[in-house]
């Protein structure tokens, strides 16, 4: 979806890079700070320190590992069967992307 404004904001950030008010900044070439949201912060370091993952990274690490056995089987049953749990895998992934984008 288009958003209202995105002509304009393109426009002010070229007119802003024509006259050079990005040159020079301080931490230019540097990567941005991480900028967690505060509410967020105990529940951020609670999933990092019990190396908690999100749906999205264990559906998607699961879709590369099944796609890499699927590569490997030669059996038409096998091939088969690990083609209906990919395509299950991606199905959910396409569902928690939605549903991410919906409701955050």
């Amino acid at each position: 979806m288009h958003h209202p404004l995105s002509s304009l904001i393109d426009q002010i950030v070229e007119n802003a890079e024509k006259r050079g008010d990005f040159v020079d900044l301080p931490g230019a070439g540097k990567p941005l700070p991480h900028l967690d949201d505060p509410q967020n912060a105990v529940l951020n370091r609670m999933m990092k320190e019990a190396d908690a993952k999100s749906p999205v990274v264990i559906l998607r690490q699961q879709i590369l590992a099944s796609s890499e056995r699927l590569k490997s089987l030669t059996d038409p049953d096998a091939r088969k069967d690990e083609m209906a749990r990919l395509a299950d895998l991606q199905m959910k992934l396409a569902i928690e992307m939605e549903a991410f984008r919906k409701y955050g």
